[in-house]
């Protein structure tokens, strides 16, 4: 039987209980144990997918095509284990299972309450899916005391009483604050936090305190006593430099010694850290460096292109160089600044997106990444732009558009049954890849004696998607014969996947979503040899 791992927060969000339950995940998997790691979402949104990244920061995606909680990219680049749609849930998907019982009868006409009809299928999520791991750590998003997550708090209550307490452990992120002006650490939020958590009827087992400095030990005995928890379980966590520190950070501080204590269980084996050391170090220490500018409309808020940052990251630690991002927001970028803004840029990258919105910025940017042999990588839109850019100024098709934003011009980019070939519409169907969502892992192959190809070592892949509009093939030998290749295609030659530019140093512009699979300790090879090109352009 799983052992479960509940994570709260208290006091205020976005204190990284992801990023806690994720280093956990790993500490727990390096001493032998098999781990799941599920977050359970408060908000009445079915899933983030039609969410602004303003809002929510960017939209992850597993291999089975969940929109999820982007704290899942935590999860999978630090554990390892790839996500699947049953590890999120939100209060709009449970409503939405409940109501449709309801309208189907299965309630058998009785009264349908959050107690016990909202948790039981909260407790019935936690549960499913989950027989062969030792553990299954479930972070909770918001705070305690929000009024949407109540039904998520009694859940996990009632499911700790249904399992047993020697079965689920109890842990509550907290801040404790440092005022400068006093110059004190005050740990009254946290005492205040515990309280509200103790009324909704959980003992926390574990508080680990959250603090920009160290916490002394009187105020750690402080936050034991009131508390109610044994000092060795008071687990101190400082801001680190790089979130990849914080492995090391809580092994320190004997997290995952303390779990394995609460359930009775032993180490199986050492942990290893000489890996978060190394890449530490080359973050922390290295003085060598590579600019790498990330094009977007988004660049405000970086949790926009998390997943993107991570891997880019994951890029310079295969190359033992630091990669520094400079962010540019592709609707202030005009065309008579480009030169001067990307002078010190060795690479240029222009993410996935939506709509028209810094879309100029986007394509003069790309132009110049092509002119000037730049290496560029362009994602799932990035691409599209590539494409569009080449189409226009290469293939002298000066209406060259996306059906997405401009409906007058020429769909080099649409829905498959907005694609022309000859002057002809070609006649699609409901069931047409592009007509609505594609999302998940799809395969891809590579053209022999590509340079893709020798990037991934293979000629067959799988990658993660997130689009609608696709690429018309029909265009296909137009743009080969000027230097741009198709060197990824779907299984059945009908969607492109792949461009890539001859005669350029690295220029390619691919459709999925390759940041989804990149891991600190595993880089994935598209990035590794992006940093690499950046890294030898002189």
């Amino acid at each position: 039987m799983a052992r479960y791992i509940f994570v709260t927060g208290g006091v205020v969000s976005s204190l990284g209980k992801g990023l806690s339950s994720a280093s956990l995940a790993y500490l727990l998997q390096s001493r032998g144990y098999a781990v799941r790691l599920r977050k359970l979402d408060p908000y009445l949104n079915v899933d983030p997918g039609t969410m602004s990244p303003f809002q929510h920061g960017e939209v992850y995606v597993t291999d089975d095509g969940a929109e999820t909680d982007l704290d899942l990219g935590h999860y999978e680049r630090f554990s390892g284990v790839s996500a699947k749609k049953s590890d999120n849930i939100t209060t709009g998907k449970i409503y939405n299972d409940v109501l449709r019982k309801e309208r189907k009868g299965e309630y058998l006409g009785k009264t349908v309450q959050v107690i016990p009809h909202i948790t039981d299928r909260i407790k019935q999520f936690i549960k499913n899916d989950s027989s062969k791991e030792d553990f299954v750590i479930c972070e909770i998003g918001g705070i305690v005391g929000d009024i949407e997550s109540l039904p998520f708090v009694e859940a996990i209550r009632q499911f700790a009483n249904d399992v047993g307490k020697k079965n689920a452990l109890f842990i509550h992120l907290t801040l404790v604050p440092y005022l400068k002006a006093s110059d004190e650490i005050k740990t009254k939020p946290t005492q205040h936090s515990v309280k509200e958590l103790r009324s909704i009827g959980i003992q926390p087992d574990i508080i680990i305190c959250r603090s920009e400095r160290p916490i002394p030990l009187e105020h750690r005995k402080k936050i034991s006593l009131f508390c109610n928890v044994d000092i060795k379980n008071v687990i101190e966590t400082v801001d680190v430099k790089t979130i990849y520190e914080a492995p090391i950070s809580f092994f320190r501080e004997k997290l995952d010694i303390q779990v394995l204590n609460y359930f009775k269980l032993k180490s199986k084996k050492p942990v290893n850290l000489k890996p978060w050391k190394k890449i530490t170090k080359i973050i922390l220490q290295n003085k060598k460096y590579v600019n790498i500018a990330i094009i977007g409309k988004y660049v405000e808020l970086k949790d926009a292109y998390k997943s993107l940052d991570e891997a880019l990251t994951h890029g310079g630690i295969d190359n033992n160089i630091k990669v520094n991002l400079v962010r540019i927001d592709s609707e202030k970028l005009k065309v008579s600044e480009i030169k001067k803004k990307l002078k010190d840029i060795s690479g240029i990258l222009i993410p996935g997106g939506f709509g028209k919105r810094g879309t100029d910025g986007k394509i003069e940017a790309i132009k110049h990444a092509r002119q000037n042999k730049i290496p560029f990588l362009g994602i799932c839109y990035g691409m599209q732009m590539a494409i569009i850019e080449f189409a226009r100024n290469q293939l002298n098709l000066k209406k060259a558009t996306s059906s997405e934003f401009d409906k007058k011009g020429l769909p080099i980019i649409g829905l498959i049954n907005e694609w022309t070939k000859d002057g002809k519409k070609i006649k699609g169907t409901d069931k047409d890849l592009g007509g609505t969502m594609r999302l998940g892992s799809y395969d891809a192959k590579l053209k022999e004696n590509s340079q893709i190809r020798k990037i991934y070592k293979s000629k067959l892949i799988k990658e993660r998607h997130r689009h609608r509009y696709e690429v018309n093939i029909a265009y296909k030998d137009k743009f080969e014969k000027k230097g741009m290749i198709f060197s990824g295609l779907s299984p059945d030659n009908k969607l492109p996947e792949i461009v890539e530019l001859k005669n350029h140093p690295w220029f390619i512009g691919v459709q999925f979503h390759p940041e989804f699979k990149s891991r600190p300790l595993s880089p994935h090879p598209l990035f590794s040899s992006f940093i690499k090109a950046a890294k030898n352009r002189k």
